[in-house]
């Protein structure tokens, strides 16, 4: 081992920063390696023509533990939702808002076709039972699909099919409600405690950030730099002593421990830790511009698709965050989940339809394309009982380290929180 420990960061996404700034801050030399030019991962922006435009829909959840440890959130100027959504349905627009955090749209939210007097107690008294549960506890618990959770505690049809499939579709990417209970269980709970947010600058301020903090306490970060191949000189899963030989296309290197932090399939050929989830969740993002002063009549919440044609949500995003657009113009997005064969200019045809089916008084004509984000990997498949299953920081063999969200779950929570523990576990080894 060298006389201060040499450990090297593979990837530049939210875990690896949040690894490299721990791992500095404990004494050791980190070097972190980015394949790309900025750090980030999957948390990015464009900035063109003095839009905005994140790397698909992405907020940030400030209740998030790790979101409230790991970022100065004043520092990055918050712009927020308003609590709630706008349903779109065959019957037009209607809102579906917090009555305890917004008292004056309880008319409205009592009227919504989507929301029984039943559904809205059942509501409360989810609301009530998960504020008073430890976050830790959720993932311990029993698992089941996110439709059979609802619909055995009595939720209504309508309720789930209406309201909870596109909001649901939006955060986990499964209108299906296919996916564990646990994440609508956590994301539930967060969404009650905190707020919904961006920074004013975009989403790729929030690792731009965790990248000045890690090197303000040490850390070296080199962009541009692709790690090829980690090899572990000695050791195994349960005794991590021993080098680890680096190869990158820029030089080889020798390390005392390397934090493997790239996305899952790039992380499973360098480790070769099978239990690391490879099936994905997709969506494209078109990006557009309106006229300035363009009223979606949703405000600054989220306008949700209950009809299950078109996309399945549009965010006002200039009504959120100003900053997102000139003055002169109106920016919004359309998520379609899925890859969606269909080419760019029959997508924003179809937002353009449904737009104009939602608002019957007003054409879209001037819908102007800006930019549109296929994604192929946005999240790893979360079906019950996957997360008994995902890798340990520790499961590589020797003094290799794992550190990404499919070590906890599918957020920026989950990618945090797992930077946090594999440094914990290499600091712990190499102090041993």
């Amino acid at each position: 081992m060298h006389s201060t420990p040499q450990v090297v960061v593979a990837g530049g996404g939210l875990a690896g920063l949040v690894a490299a700034r721990h791992l500095a801050a404990a004494g050791t030399d980190v070097t972190l390696f980015e394949r790309r030019e900025t750090t980030g991962g999957r948390v990015r922006t464009l900035e063109r023509d003095g839009f905005r435009f994140d790397r698909g829909f992405q907020v940030c959840f400030t209740a998030y533990p790790a979101v409230r440890r790991e970022l100065d959130l004043t520092a990055l100027h918050l712009r927020r939702f308003a609590p709630g959504a706008t349903v779109a349905g065959p019957d037009g627009l209607s809102t579906l808002a917090d009555p305890l955090r917004e008292p004056g749209t309880i008319p409205a939210t009592l009227s919504n076709p989507y929301v029984s007097a039943g559904d809205a107690l059942r509501v409360a008294r989810l609301w009530y039972r998960l504020r008073r549960t430890d976050p830790g506890d959720i993932f311990a618990g029993d698992d089941e699909r996110i439709d059979d959770f609802l619909r055995n505690r009595g939720f209504s049809d309508r309720f789930i099919e209406g309201f909870v499939a596109p909001f649901y579709g939006g955060i986990t990417l499964d209108r299906s409600l296919a996916t564990s209970r646990r994440v609508f269980e956590y994301t539930f709970r967060t969404l009650a405690a905190g707020e919904t947010v961006v920074p004013a600058a975009g989403m790729e301020a929030i690792p731009a950030q965790l990248a000045d903090r890690v090197r303000e306490v040490g850390g070296t970060i080199r962009t541009d730099v692709t790690v090829e191949s980690v090899a572990a000189d000695g050791g195994d899963a349960s005794d991590s002593a021993g080098s680890v030989t680096v190869e990158t296309d820029a030089e080889p290197l020798e390390a005392d421990a390397v934090v493997v932090a790239t996305d899952p399939p790039t992380a499973r050929d360098l480790t070769g830790v099978e239990s690391i989830p490879t099936a994905a969740r997709s969506c494209v993002t078109q990006y557009y511009a309106l006229p300035a002063g363009t009223d979606l009549g949703t405000g600054r919440r989220l306008l949700l698709n209950a009809t299950g044609r078109g996309p399945n949500h549009v965010v006002p995003h200039s009504a959120v965050a100003p900053e997102y657009a000139p003055a002169d113009a109106t920016l919004i997005s359309a998520t379609y989940l899925g890859e969606q064969p269909a080419s760019d200019e029959d997508l924003a045809e179809r937002t353009r339809r449904s737009l104009e089916s939602w608002s019957p008084n007003r054409e879209f004509d001037d819908l102007e394309t800006l930019h549109t984000e296929r994604i192929p990997f946005a999240q790893f498949d979360q079906p019950p009982g996957i997360h008994d299953r995902l890798p340990d920081a520790r499961d590589p063999a020797g003094s290799v380290y794992l550190a990404g969200d499919y070590t906890q779950w599918s957020s920026i929570q989950g990618a945090m929180e797992s930077g946090r523990r594999a440094a914990e576990a290499v600091i712990d080894d190499l102090s041993g």
